[in-house]
């Protein structure tokens, strides 16, 4: 959909230091393969732009495991985007007493690495690809791995507003919110609720880049009117912490 050259130049354009490039949640464990190794030399060539995050097929088991330690040694800086609704799991799944997701989840807290995964509203209209990742299976995930640090696509598909349950804010400590596609989704009120219900520390700004411009998510986080500090803090600077980088 857009290669890495593509990608920098529309960094170039919008004024953004560097992006998460995220891989595809294929259902095929090869194509997930082929894609990180499009990836790795993607951030090879351009290691000050570009942060790789590697496509994994969590089902494919061992291979799986197998593929995302290859994929994270060779320089990408987190999993995902998983996409439980298109590659036929949920994120809570059991496979013979154990979960599913358990190995990747151990190696990402092992090594201090995120796992993005989409999540989808239960309510609103429906688009390609919206899925039925629901609120609970990633409660769920959460729970079983307290430590690990993940990153709920589109908002979480609106679990950020049950963290005024104080339970369930409890155990979302480690869990972010992209902004990812928010233009379709929610009006620009959406990131001063957000940093009410679950804390400007905590989003990241995402574009869904190609599918959209970076510089029109861009307007719509500054068109919020939220302070300068939270918004420097969504447009960069919580991913940069969240991901290590200077």
């Amino acid at each position: 959909m857009a290669s890495a050259e593509q990608l920098v130049a529309e960094l170039d354009a919008a004024g953004f230091d560097a992006a998460v490039a995220c891989g595809w949640g294929w259902t095929d464990h090869a194509l997930c393969v082929e894609q990180n190794d499009y990836l790795i030399e993607a951030v090879g060539r351009f290691p000050d732009r570009i942060v790789g995050f590697a496509a994994i097929q969590p089902a494919a088991g061992e291979p799986a495991l197998r593929e995302a330690e290859r994929a994270l040694k060779a320089g990408l800086g987190g999993i995902g985007e998983l996409m439980p609704h298109g590659q036929g799991y949920q994120l809570d799944q059991s496979q013979e007493g154990t979960r599913l997701l358990a190995p990747l989840a151990e190696l990402a807290v092992g090594l201090g690495v995120p796992i993005l995964t989409h999540t989808s509203e239960p309510v609103g209209h429906v688009y390609p690809g919206k899925g039925n990742v629901t609120v609970q299976t990633v409660v769920n995930l959460a729970t079983a791995f307290p430590d690990l640090k993940l990153i709920c696509g589109h908002w979480g598909g609106g679990l950020l507003f049950y963290e005024l349950m104080k339970e369930v804010a409890a155990v979302l400590t480690n869990v972010y919110y992209d902004t990812a596609a928010s233009p379709y989704l929610y009006d620009p009120r959406i990131y001063r609720a957000a940093a009410i219900l679950a804390g400007p520390e905590k989003l990241l700004f995402g574009s869904d880049y190609p599918l959209l411009k970076i510089a029109r998510c861009e307007r719509q986080v500054i068109d919020a009117g939220l302070p300068a500090e939270d918004t420097a803090r969504i447009l960069g600077g919580n991913a940069a912490r969240l991901l290590g980088l200077g």
